[in-house]
């Protein structure tokens, strides 16, 4: 499983990463591993505001449709439309073709409270497989 240093992590499998002034969101490394080949995204419309926890993306893989939550409050600034046609480049770079959303956060200490990489890693230790 890889993570990425910079990111910070969710428990439900998102990571979040600051770039400047928002936060690019994504599926984790385990997560699509877990869902094998995505092959459709149903992303937000930018300018949409969601708070902490709300759904905002829908993730299909052949195996299962799974709800990307977000771990950041704030508004949409960017969608990553290239999924929409690419699904694909979340199983092949999670960290970096892969990210769904960029978002201008409206409360930065949930960043913060976000686990590190170690601490993602160590909590996906204690998952049954």
């Amino acid at each position: 499983m890889k993570t990425d240093e910079n990111a910070r992590y969710s428990k439900t499998h998102e990571w979040a990463r600051k770039e400047d002034d928002v936060i690019a969101i994504g599926i984790t490394d385990y997560a699509q591993s877990l869902l094998k080949d995505i092959v459709y995204v149903e992303l937000p419309t930018e300018g949409t505001t969601f708070q902490k926890g709300d759904k905002v993306a829908d993730i299909e893989s052949v195996k299962a449709v799974e709800e990307l939550k977000t771990p950041i409050s704030g508004e949409i600034a960017a969608v990553n439309s290239i999924l929409e046609d690419s699904a694909e480049s979340i199983n092949e770079d999670p960290y970096g073709e892969g990210w769904f959303l960029k978002i201008k956060p409206s409360d930065a200490t949930e960043f913060d409270e976000m686990l590190s990489s170690k601490e993602y890693e160590e909590y996906v230790k204690t998952l049954d497989h």
